[in-house]
This record gives structure tokens, C-alpha cells and sequence, in this order.
């Protein structure tokens, strides 16, 4: 099996593949075969006797994370069925699943808010502060809240680098929309990244937990990874 997936490469593909000691970086142009060697690394640690639930492999997009699940399927067959191979929020969403009850206020059976559950929430924190939504058009704050977490701003610190009347006010409503998430038990797709990251760096014992468990993390795409990604 080993030399049938080898096969199929070149030779630097090969000597990414082998690589299993140690980081590696590979860089190459677009359709040159970096998602394949990846998939092909992935089923050659396999084939080295690397347990599957050791290894994890993230992607940006759901069709990505198909694809190279099929691909690795085919390779390996049954075998690889346990390797965590998700996007960054199906990743996070399955460490949430059993880890949120480490954050207060939040339960193992949160939802997980939609844009359109996220922007009926921002609508009813408008009615809540008495602010109109023509001033503070709904899809500019999904945007503001989205761009903030992502740059790892809460709303506590939007409010204090607010720096205009407007901005004081979007800060207002970050806070209660984030204050009726909680209230719900619920979640936006920001904070599936943030709230495991917010984890991992107030609880070293469950950092040190998936730290031990994953010992080869392979990332598809990796220079379009945003800050919050990079930290995780």
C-alpha cells in the first residue's frame, strides 16, 4: 500500500509525504498538488501504524474537508474513519460539544446561531437599547461583530476604543447581543473559534489534553489562515 501511494507522486511530493518528524511546510502554486500531498501524508502516517485519532487535518471549506475525507477513505479504507479531519469550525464545534461547560453560563447542549438567528438577535438588542436599526443597519453590525472577533476584540474592548458617538453605540449592541447569546445557550460561527481558544488559554489541563492527543496537525491552505486561526 505504501508504495502505491507513492507511486502516484513526484519527488517532492514524496518527501513531504515521508516527512513524519518535525514541522514542514510545503509551497507550491495553485494545482500543483499540495492538497494531495497532504491526503497522501495523511494515509502514509497510517500506514507507519500512526493512530488515526492522533492525527488532525483541517480544511476552510465543507466541500474541502469532503473531499479529502473521500480521499483518504479510498487510501486507507476503514482505517481512517477516526482521523479528526474537519474545517476549523467543525473542529471547534466538535471540541465545544465537550469541552463549553469549562466557560460559564454556556451548556454542552448550546445552539449553534445561523445569520439569520444572529441578525433576529441583533434586531431585538436595537429594540432592547432604543436605538433604530436605520442608524445601525443589521448586515453592518453582522459584519462589525464578525470582523472584531476575528481580530480577537470582545465587546468590552470595542466599547473602550470607541472613539465616536456611532461606534460607542455598535459597542452597546455587541454587548447585548453577546449577553442574549449567553442567555440562550447559543453561539454565532465566530464563536466556535474564540470560545475554544478562550478555553485552551484559561485551561491548560484541557489544552494539555488535545495537545498530547493530536500529535500531527495538517492544515490545508494555511496562509489563509485569519489571527484567531493562527492562535488556535
Amino acid at each position: 500500500m505504501t508504495e502505491d501511494i507513492l507511486a502516484t507522486l513526484n519527488k517532492e511530493q514524496a518527501e513531504a509525504v515521508k516527512q513524519i518528524a518535525g514541522p514542514i511546510l510545503i509551497l507550491a502554486g495553485a494545482g500543483s498538488g499540495k492538497t494531495k500531498a497532504l491526503t497522501c501524508r495523511i494515509a502514509y502516517l497510517l500506514e507507519q501504524g500512526i493512530r488515526p485519532y492522533n492525527i488532525l487535518a483541517i480544511t476552510f471549506t465543507n466541500k474541502a474537508a469532503k473531499e479529502m475525507r473521500q480521499r483518504v477513505d479510498k487510501l486507507v479504507g476503514e482505517n481512517a474513519k477516526d482521523v479528526w479531519l474537519f474545517t476549523f469550525h467543525g473542529f471547534c464545534s466538535r471540541i465545544l460539544r465537550r469541552e463549553i461547560g469549562n466557560l460559564p453560563g454556556y451548556s454542552n447542549s448550546f445552539s449553534i446561531y445561523d445569520p439569520t438567528d444572529c441578525k433576529a438577535v441583533l434586531k431585538d438588542s436595537l429594540k432592547k437599547l432604543n436605538l433604530d436599526e436605520k442608524y445601525y443597519p443589521v448586515n453592518m453590525l453582522v459584519g462589525t461583530i464578525s470582523n472584531a472577533k476575528n481580530a480577537m476584540i470582545n465587546a468590552k474592548t470595542y466599547a473602550k476604543r470607541a472613539d465616536n458617538f456611532h461606534a460607542e453605540k455598535v459597542g452597546e449592541i455587541y454587548a447585548q447581543y453577546e449577553k442574549a447569546l449567553i442567555h440562550n445557550n447559543a453561539v454565532d460561527f465566530d464563536d466556535l473559534l474564540l470560545l475554544v481558544l478562550e478555553i485552551f488559554q484559561t485551561h491548560p489541563e484541557v489544552l494539555a489534553k488535545y495537545q498530547q492527543k493530536f500529535n500531527y496537525v495538517l492544515i490545508d491552505e494555511y496562509q489563509d489562515t485569519n489571527h484567531v486561526q493562527y492562535m488556535l
